[in-house]
């Protein structure tokens, strides 16, 4: 599986906080139009682009190998994304995983036809109800401080919020590719709220989701576009920036004299790079407006307008209310006694406190690559993370500065990790997940991988006493792949950080973990997991669930990342006992 790597290091792209974003948009809020991709109907059950790429590879998979539906039934499973992909790459004529017009060539692949293509469509977005996020949105369209938006969903969402908001249906105008001058006739006479769908709305004659449509966005609606930058600033929430048209448009609103007057904020999730087009879109936006562009980092959609909500005054949040009032409220609990709350969902997730501080340093040194990079030659064990402006680290002080000190620090002081930075996928939370992974490594005895999302941990000595326990659960523990010697599979777990219900949680999962794994043995490494773990049911899983919890978290001792006597080195205690979900009521 390979990923365009041509892209910029995210600390160095211009970033706005989410409260400073907060506070801008409640006093800009009338003169700024929205931007809304697949990723803000999500919660809304609507699947994003990357769910329909997995399918799409998946469809072709399938009748070009003559393969069974059940062989790649489960697309979260990495051995079948790897599989899927390895079949896609071999065909020779698909982008590269990840390009941006990934998507438009992987679905006209499958489906030629624009009717299917339609049919399609309508089959997925059928059955989504409107999120949170979508009925805050209306009703800041109500109050007057939302007053355009444009999107390249499908979905009907936004009107179904606005019907619940409004009362009815005849406050919003949508525009599609099918009434361009539409849209420039409500802008010209300023009759709010209006919605622009730049792909077409589902009911819609035409849909525009293949590449040579996508490259012929039309026209009007384009120049429509690029005349509300020049009025309006920009929010884009939910956005891949996968659309060369829509970039293009984007790009000429930079090329105006008074380009988006309200600022450019970009809701990104994470700390993964976006698209190079963004990337450049954002530092070419900066270097014309300054501090008035930045990529905020968020949570999700929802949380964001609730953020937002929360924010503003003067808000008639009726129909608001009385949605979060309909939905099913979570809250935490306390553990159920006897059998009253019952039956109870055992999640795979164990509470961890993280340490609060790690070392800052200020120096003149690029992105995280060249920080690797430091650290790598100076042959020292430092953990680290870049955030704009500094790097942040565990370490002995004597080992940071041999790694930093070349590079000209300015600063070496302590920095304080901020709650509301673990909520997302940060540089905080990022160290402090490689930090655990080290941690738990390092006390168990075991071997780590990192990943992009999750990190495999697999026992450094199979024969150890301490994974007898294991064993007994479920046979051997390391070995060679039936048919495949060169691939050996080790039981292990994956592991990750997560934020929920204002706490930090390890959230694991026991898997099995291969080495050597190619595209010439992902078939039978899938085909050899889904023999060995066919049937851990629910007490077999319930055991190993048990199992993992202890080890993981050892007793609730604490764990240290380095084990280092000065410097700053990280330290993690992890609950053994994992979360659980149960009815309020019995």
């Amino acid at each position: 599986m390979t990923e365009t790597s041509d892209r910029t290091d995210v600390s160095e792209l211009p970033t706005i906080g989410p409260d400073d974003f907060a506070r801008r948009f409640v006093l800009r809020a009338e003169k700024l139009m929205w931007f809304l991709g697949a990723g803000a109907s999500a919660a809304a059950g609507i699947p994003t682009a990357g769910d329909m790429i997995s399918e799409f590879k998946q469809r072709l998979y399938i009748s070009q190998r003559g393969a069974s539906q059940s062989s790649v039934a489960d697309l979260s499973n990495p051995l079948v994304r790897g599989l899927l992909q390895s079949h896609i790459d071999g065909a020779g004529k698909f982008p590269a995983f990840g390009a941006p017009d990934e998507y438009a060539a992987l679905f006209e692949a499958v489906w030629s036809s624009e009717r299917d293509r339609q049919t399609y469509i309508d089959s997925k977005i059928k059955g989504g109800k409107p999120s949170y996020g979508h009925v805050a949105l209306a009703t800041f369209m109500r109050a007057g401080r939302a007053r355009l938006l444009w999107t390249t969903n499908f979905d009907p969402l936004i009107a179904d919020a606005c019907a619940r908001v409004y009362g009815g249906t005849g406050q919003l105008t949508t525009a599609t590719p099918d009434s361009p001058d539409l849209a420039k006739h409500v802008l010209d006479s300023e009759r709010w709220p209006l919605e622009v769908k730049l792909h077409g709305d589902f009911r819609s004659r035409r849909l525009k989701n293949t590449s040579d449509e996508l490259r012929h966005q039309d026209e009007k609606l384009r120049r429509t576009f690029v005349d509300s930058g020049q009025r309006f600033g920009l929010i884009v929430a939910g956005y891949s920036g996968r659309d060369d048209s829509i970039m293009d448009s984007f790009e000429d609103v930079l090329k105006s004299d008074t380009p988006f007057p309200a600022g450019v904020f970009w809701l990104h999730r994470g700390d993964d790079q976006p698209l190079p087009r963004v990337c450049a879109f954002l530092l070419r936006a900066a270097q014309k407006m300054g501090s008035e562009v930045g990529l905020v980092h968020v949570e999700n959609f929802d949380e964001t307008l609730r953020d937002l909500i929360r924010n503003s005054s003067n808000l008639d949040t009726t129909a608001l209310d009385a949605f979060v009032g309909e939905r099913r409220r979570r809250t935490g609990a306390p553990a159920p006694q006897g059998k009253k709350g019952w039956p109870v969902v055992r999640l795979n997730a164990l509470a961890v406190e993280a340490p609060s501080v790690c070392r800052r340093v200020v120096c003149q040194i690029g992105g995280y690559a060249e920080v690797r990079a430091a650290i790598e030659h100076a042959e020292v064990d430092v953990l680290a993370a870049r955030r704009r402006g500094a790097v942040l680290a565990y370490g002995s002080d004597a080992s940071v500065r041999a790694a930093f000190g070349p590079h000209k620090i300015t600063d070496f002081d302590l920095h304080t990790i901020e709650v509301a930075r673990l909520r997302y996928d940060s540089a905080e939370r990022g160290l402090l997940r490689d930090a655990l992974t080290r941690a738990i490594a390092r006390g168990r005895q075991m071997r780590a991988r990192h990943g992009r999302t999750k990190d495999l941990l697999v026992p450094e000595d199979p024969d150890h006493q301490d994974w007898m326990p294991l064993k007994r659960l479920v046979g051997s523990v390391q070995g060679p792949v039936t048919g495949a010697p060169a691939l050996l599979w080790s039981e292990g777990v994956a592991v990750r950080l997560d934020w929920a219900n204002d706490q930090l949680w390890l959230v694991f999962e026991p898997r099995l973990v291969f080495d050597g794994l190619s595209a010439e043995n992902a078939a039978a490494a899938a085909d050899f997991g889904r023999e060995r773990t066919v049937k851990r049911y629910n007490r077999q899983l319930n055991d190993l669930f048990a199992f993992w919890a202890s080890t993981l978290a050892r007793d609730g001792s604490p764990l240290r990342a380095l084990g280092i006597g000065d410097g700053v080195d990280a330290t993690f205690r992890v609950s053994a006992e994992t979360a659980f979900s149960r009815r309020a009521t019995p």
